[in-house]
């Protein structure tokens, strides 16, 4: 019995040992076959800097007060199609998360709004605004790139993203409201809340730059920086009366296969 229980035990431990070297092979074999017709893979992840943002700040914004990146970060797979030695497209799938909080000094800020004193508030905003904005997204960048050296590669294209979820809330303090437009009737607001979370566009479009840099055999360093072309709010939306755009820079590591 013992030496059947020493001979299962033997058995399991060798295919313990084997499996996992006979997967390894055979990743490394197709790494090596993906590699002779100009196929590379990596995976990224990183941390995003940036918020949403009219350009150019309008002159309702008087000041801000403080800003907050968050917590948010990229996880990223790709696979590059190299055309020759330096040129190449670059395509993947990327789930990413953005946010951003404020405060900011504002006047004549077109604004609806929710006070315990007044209820529901809509018109002309003076005062404070605190915003709290986080999203998360799935996007598709389509890149060409072009390696500088055997070190520095450069890459510049678009993305499309999706909305999986997010919210863009606040509070409005310190102030008055006129209702309807400057001219209507004075409010006085100590506190109010706002939540535009249902407003957000599902669809995004954006330019995006970046680079690698080559640290060591498997290990990139990298920047990408991201601009959204459309407002971050559906065209129906009237309650902010300017666009924001979502403007971030990406920094993190690439792990190449």
């Amino acid at each position: 019995m013992r030496r059947k229980l020493a001979r299962y035990g033997a058995l399991l431990l060798f295919l313990a040992s084997f499996f996992p070297v006979r997967a390894q092979e055979e990743r490394s074999a197709e790494v090596v076959r993906s590699s002779l017709i100009g196929l590379e893979y990596r995976v990224k992840a990183g941390f995003n800097l940036g918020g949403a943002a009219p350009i150019p700040l309008p002159a309702e914004i008087r000041s801000i007060e403080s800003y907050n990146p968050t917590l948010v970060f990229a996880i990223e797979g790709n696979v590059t199609k190299w055309m020759n030695n330096r040129w190449g497209l670059i395509t993947g799938l990327r789930f990413e998360s953005k946010g951003m909080k404020t405060d900011a000094k504002v006047k004549g800020y077109q604004m609806e709004m929710v006070s315990k004193q007044d209820g529901a508030l809509k018109g002309v905003w003076t005062g404070s605004v605190k915003t709290h904005s986080r999203s998360a997204y799935m996007t598709v960048p389509l890149l060409a790139t072009w390696k500088y050296n055997k070190r520095l590669q450069l890459e510049l294209g678009g993305y499309y993203s999706l909305l999986i979820d997010g919210s863009f809330s606040g509070t409005a303090y310190d102030g008055y409201l006129r209702k309807g437009d400057p001219t209507g009737e004075k409010v006085l607001v100590s506190e109010a809340a706002y939540d535009f979370s249902d407003d957000l566009r599902n669809n995004h479009f954006g330019f995006q730059m970046g680079a690698e840099w080559r640290a060591f055999t498997h290990l990139n360093m990298y920047g990408d920086f991201t601009w959204g072309v459309n407002n971050i709010f559906k065209d129906d939306f009237k309650s902010i009366s300017f666009a924001m755009y979502p403007i971030y820079l990406t920094l993190g590591f690439a792990y190449l296969f």
